[in-house]
């Protein structure tokens, strides 16, 4: 009787050995994935901050190619155009009905 409860605990304990080692296999490996996931998501946090920089650099640009004044100089210059005179420049106002007035 002993040697048959003796028997059955070796199966069990190899049993749970088998267990441990699946465990431990499982951990070794969740860890080694979270690491790589973690430094996957460093590079896309830089990446993302480099992008902010760039966007804030290209917002910049534009206002400035935008600013009033180099549109009028390169309209006046490359476009030829001009400021209307006083008598030149025309009101249309539009009614909610959809009629329209022109005013001087």
């Amino acid at each position: 009787m002993w040697r048959s409860d003796v028997m059955h605990g070796g199966a069990l304990n190899a049993l749970l050995l088998a267990a441990v080692v699946l465990c431990a296999l499982s951990v070794v490996t969740s860890q080694h994935r979270a690491r790589k996931l973690y430094i996957e998501l460093q590079k896309q946090k830089e990446l993302a901050q480099q992008m902010d920089v760039e966007w804030g650099q290209l917002q910049l640009e534009q206002s400035t190619w935008a600013t009033p004044a180099r549109v009028e100089k390169i309209a006046a210059r490359q476009l030829q155009m001009q400021l209307p005179r006083n008598g030149q420049v025309q009101f249309i106002r539009v009614e909610p009905d959809g009629r329209t007035h022109q005013q001087p």
